[in-house]
């Protein structure tokens, strides 16, 4: 079972337990005293997997909405930190040493970059995770979940979102000759099956690599140099086809190619979990359409964007801040407007999830939105050439992003 971005296997229980929970305990035994939330941390749920994570999504949805998080709930990020600058996923008590017992890892660490480097005044902390994650990266370029892991997708492509939120090429960063790009190309499944363009989560224990929905959404983010809050190019007019992956940009498109046939049947992911019936799976849609928009495609997505307004209300309820943070994140990358989602308001609810932020962005005045308007009026042309590039961009572009648990063989 895989959580977004390999945050941590068992944290799908996080958000399924209730479901599981009776037929999971034996018959007499007693259930496990409820962890005392910290009052810096968003979420009520047990952060013993994902802690760390849905911290640093929850951080960095804010900022990039315009919201100053609480004080607290930023110090208590920085302070789960360990001394060699790795993060485990969630530590119960930060004033312990961590020790080799102490389960760091390569997602939480790389989250936890992605949102100090974004707030700013974290550089020390960012300098060490970072160079914490130079020193266990794989000979083949990449990473895994854990130091010493096989490299795979999802984990590489959240540490490329951390080298590039502290001003690093990926690029540059290798070992033996050998850069992340590189570690995902060996992922990257080639053109001419059914499944040519997708990518793999890992190669299995025959070297064979399978089609993974969520692999190859976090990829192609990764493959383009972005990280969690994503950053979409210009709209690109060229149709997607999938080619020769002979640069990191050509197997992105590939994968976006692949995400757009896999969405193109039910305007959703299904999630495929052995004895369990097939699902819907939220979260893997919605990082898929924040990948579409991520790679300039986000129109292709459209469909899927609307499932989502549309069935996502009582999924991140149910799951919490990461949740919300995933679906601000993809609605500023695929320039809607999070306080509107379906007639919801995606920042007021994930603020309600953790301490009251410090400050919130200055509602529009009359005479700024004024302003604006008289900006947009027609020119003496006729019209705005603004005004018809923003109609051409909202009108088809996607949403999506968030922790969501699935099977690690899982088929799209």
């Amino acid at each position: 079972m895989l959580v977004r971005r390999s945050a941590a296997v068992l944290a799908a229980t996080v958000v399924i337990g209730t479901a599981l929970a009776p037929a999971a305990v034996a018959e007499g035994a007693s259930p496990s005293p409820a962890p005392a939330i910290p009052s810096g941390l968003y979420g009520t749920t047990d952060p013993t997997y994902d802690g760390v994570w849905r911290q640093s999504l929850a951080l960095l949805a804010q900022h990039t909405v315009g919201v100053k998080p609480a004080a607290k709930a930023v110090d208590w990020l920085a302070g789960q930190q360990c001394a060699n600058g790795a993060f485990a996923a969630y530590r119960a008590d930060a004033s312990a040493k961590c020790d080799a017992k102490t389960m760091v890892d390569t997602n939480s660490t790389s989250a936890a970059v992605q949102a100090l480097a974004a707030l700013g005044g974290h550089g020390g902390e960012t300098d060490k995770a970072v160079a914490w994650l130079k020193s266990v990266q794989n000979k083949d370029g990449g990473w895994g979940y854990t130091a010493g892991g096989a490299s795979d997708a999802n984990s590489t492509s959240v540490v490329i979102g951390a080298l590039a939120g502290v001003g690093l090429k990926p690029s540059d960063v290798s070992k033996g000759g050998k850069s992340p790009y590189d570690a995902l190309a060996k992922l990257s499944i080639p053109c001419g099956g059914a499944d040519g363009g997708a990518f793999a989560y890992q190669p299995d224990k025959k070297g064979k690599l399978a089609a993974n929905a969520d692999a190859t959404a976090a990829a192609v983010v990764g493959a383009l140099g972005r990280g969690l809050a994503g950053e979409p190019l210009k709209p690109v007019a060229d149709p997607l086809s999938c080619g020769t992956a002979d640069s990191a940009g050509q197997a992105a498109r590939n994968g976006a190619a692949y995400l757009v046939k896999a969405l193109a049947k039910d305007q959703h992911l299904t999630s495929t979990m052995p004895g369990a019936k097939d699902q819907p799976d939220y979260g893997n849609t919605a990082d898929a359409v924040v990948a579409l928009a991520t790679a300039g495609h986000g129109d292709k997505a459209a469909d899927a964007m609307r499932w989502l307004e549309a069935h996502s209300a009582q999924w991140a309820e149910q799951s919490g801040p990461a949740a919300y943070a995933q679906l601000v994140l993809a609605a500023d990358a695929a320039t809607f407007d999070p306080r509107d989602f379906g007639g919801r308001d995606l920042v007021k609810q994930l603020n309600a999830t953790g301490p009251a932020p410090a400050s919130l962005p200055a509602e529009p005045t009359a005479s700024s939105s004024a302003s604006a308007a008289e900006a947009t009026k027609k020119d003496d042309s006729g019209v705005s050439v603004w005004w018809i590039i923003g109609v051409g961009l909202v009108g088809g572009i996607g949403i999506g992003f968030l922790l969501s648990a699935r099977n690690k063989k899982q088929q799209p």
